[in-house]
């Protein structure tokens, strides 16, 4: 009990402090903040009796920096600004306070996190990224600058040319959909910077926010959702494994034009293009996940081109083995055929188990995407959703 008095007797002092600090050269708070402070409680949220609280929401993407296949995430560099009103906070006047971000420890705010993120950290220099601001009518204004990096479950049977499409989804972590609503501000317009975003190997095709409700065991809560598709650039993987497999491919023919009796050179070649193809086909998949969807287009492509090569040496085996054997040329004509129709056949069947395995998995994918993260339901999509209670007009807010 002596515990709890004195906890209740710190807090009590740390709020005291906080409130009546100097600032430099002597000067104290404004009075308004007093004012505002006196018998607040930020252990409530605001209309605690009266409804749920609206909080809307706003993004910048400042960077993605980095987009890995191997752990299916991607790293972002985010400016997140929340909106509420506090009916507790209203002051007369017609200018906003801006208020040390230290201070946001003296009011209430919502308990936002980010679904999937892995790794998260708020950045702290020179201080806190933190800003608070509170206008006349009782809005605030928090706006935060976070990295993250979150989890996106890819899908690269298309390899390299895929798209992928990745989410930022904010919830409520305790309070339910009776007690808090999320909206985003301006429906799509409430994400910017990807219009102007560089990424190394890809493109941002097309975004678009919505809104859901998550629902666990615990019950339902509020969810924001940001969608953004991501094109891979073809261009780099077209230089570094399409033209060289083919150039493998042709080279490997080459030893058509040589004659039967230079086994030395026509042997050379052969090897040589299959080990080179064999370590070209090694290193196309050191980038990629071993586990997660093994059979890609790029697979598919370095596989054929393989079996050309492979096929060009056994093609010699064959008939350097016709001519010590001295058969005509009806019998090493027939041979050619069973050759290149086994050839065919073996790449044909290739293909065909390669689509049934890759569906098969885009199928058990789907299921496990339906399972995960519970079942959400989406209220609404492209919109904000409908509040329940209207808010007063806010001032014109000047996002930092």
């Amino acid at each position: 009990m002596d515990g709890i008095k004195f906890s209740a007797s710190n807090s009590r002092l740390l709020e005291s402090s906080l409130i009546n600090a100097e600032v430099k050269e002597g000067e104290i708070l404004p009075p308004t903040i007093h004012k505002l402070m006196k018998g607040y409680n930020k252990y409530l949220r605001p209309f605690f009796d009266n409804g749920p609280v609206t909080v809307g929401m706003s993004l910048d993407i400042a960077s993605i920096d980095t987009i890995s296949e191997i752990n299916m995430d991607y790293t972002a560099t985010i400016f997140l600004r929340q909106r509420w009103t506090d009916e507790r906070l209203i002051f007369e006047g017609n200018k906003s306070l801006s208020l040390d971000g230290r201070l946001v420890e003296l009011l209430w705010v919502p308990d936002t996190f980010i679904v999937d993120s892995k790794k998260s950290f708020l950045h702290d220099i020179t201080v806190e990224n933190r800003l608070i601001r509170i206008f006349p009518n009782g809005t605030v204004l928090y706006a935060l600058r976070i990295t993250t990096t979150v989890a996106c479950n890819m899908d690269l049977t298309k390899y390299p040319m895929d798209k992928q499409t990745c989410t930022l989804q904010l919830e409520s972590w305790g309070y339910n959909i009776n007690d808090v609503e999320f909206y985003w501000t301006r429906g799509n317009a409430s994400v910017s910077g990807l219009d102007t975003l560089q990424l190394a190997q890809y493109t941002v095709e097309d975004y678009y926010t919505s809104v859901s409700e998550a629902i666990y065991e615990t019950g339902q809560y509020p969810k924001l959702v940001f969608h953004f598709e991501l094109k891979r650039s073809i261009l780099y993987f077209i230089l570094e494994t399409y033209v060289p497999s083919s150039l493998l491919v042709v080279l490997s023919w080459v030893s058509f034009w040589i004659s039967l009796s230079s086994v030395p050179a026509r042997v050379c070649i052969g090897v040589t293009t299959v080990l080179t193809m064999t370590t070209l086909m090694m290193g196309a998949r050191t980038s990629l996940p071993n586990a997660n969807c093994f059979i890609k287009a790029i697979d598919v492509y370095l596989g054929i081109c393989f079996s050309f090569i492979f096929g060009a040496l056994i093609e010699y085996a064959v008939a350097h083995f016709c001519t010590l054997s001295h058969m005509d040329a009806h019998m090493l004509m027939v041979i050619a055929v069973v050759v290149v129709t086994v050839i065919v056949f073996m790449t044909v069947v290739i293909v065909i188990v390669i689509t049934i395995i890759t569906i098969i998995y885009r199928h058990q994918m789907h299921d496990f995407d339906d399972d995960m993260n519970g079942i959400i339901t989406t209220i609404s999509t492209h919109a904000s959703r409908a509040k329940k209670r209207k808010e007063p007009a806010a001032t014109p807010v000047h996002s930092s």
